[in-house]
């Protein structure tokens, strides 16, 4: 059995996934599968693919069901025991898989750890913004503005899965978010300070940059958050916080874009739980 599962969502990025594949393949750690879940690409993906042969896993959905959908068919084929996700955009530099396996070998009580990011974006490398900082520990409340967790960044225990559950693919994006959410309200999170991948943005098929507003999406996972069981008081105030920034922004941005319901949404989301924006 692979100590690591590597685990590639794709969907018609031929070029880019050739550059991520052979940035695993060149890893100095070569104990892991590599699975590329084909999320109903029509460009040449899966005979590309093939062509690897036994270096890489395929799986395939005949149409498109969105990256939730394709990271849990990777998730539950992995046979590792540990998993790592790469988006098909991004790229991994020499040494990460190793020293990401070192730390949790040699530090059980931490479910999940990640890495430092090289932005790229259209073609230049730039530096994230503070609001991009990176923490270790219980990280809950960094959490909760935005995902500062890169996916491509983040390896964790198969297990944790069984505890917090999978992706949700009824969110076309910040799916991430409301899965980093669920895992730090629960557990420590290591952020391991080297610069271990190549986070590259600013093309028209970023899922981030598809519509405006991404906040709602966040506000779902917020809402979710709170009928956990799991979640504290302490907790459940600081969401409640988050959410109602989130919900006056939506709605400031909703009425300025002369969309009188959809600002009104936001309004009763927060009645909900007894507060105003």
């Amino acid at each position: 059995m692979p100590k690591v599962s590597v685990i590639i969502p794709t969907y018609n990025r031929l070029p880019m996934l050739r550059e991520a594949i052979h940035s695993v393949l060149k890893q100095d750690f070569e104990d892991f599968e590599l699975i590329v879940v084909d999320d109903g690409s029509s460009d040449g993906t899966i005979e590309e693919i093939r062509k690897f042969g036994g270096r890489v896993r395929l799986l395939q959905h005949p149409e498109n069901r969105g990256v939730s959908a394709a990271r849990n068919k990777g998730i539950l084929h992995a046979k590792g025991k540990y998993v790592a996700f790469l988006d098909s955009d991004d790229q991994w530099v020499k040494g990460k898989l190793k020293i990401q396996v070192i730390f949790l070998d040699e530090n059980p009580h931490y479910p999940l750890c990640y890495t430092d990011e090289i932005w790229i974006r259209r073609g230049k490398r730039v530096n994230p913004m503070v609001k991009h900082a990176k923490y270790s520990g219980w990280i809950f409340e960094k959490c909760l503005p935005l995902c500062i967790i890169s996916p491509s960044s983040a390896m964790m225990r198969k297990t944790l899965f069984s505890k917090v559950g999978l992706f949700d693919e009824a969110l076309p994006v910040c799916e991430d978010y409301d899965l980093w959410l669920r895992i730090s309200a629960r557990f420590p999170i290591f952020f391991i300070n080297k610069k271990l991948i190549i986070k590259r943005g600013g093309h028209s098929d970023q899922l981030s940059n598809r519509s405006w507003g991404n906040d709602r999406y966040r506000v779902i996972a917020l809402e979710k958050l709170l009928s956990e069981p799991f979640i504290a008081q302490e907790e459940r105030e600081m969401i409640l916080k988050e959410m109602k920034k989130k919900c006056q922004i939506l709605y400031q941005g909703f009425l300025k874009r002369g969309k009188e319901m959809e600002a009104k949404h936001y309004q009763e989301v927060m009645r909900r739980y007894g507060m105003e924006i």
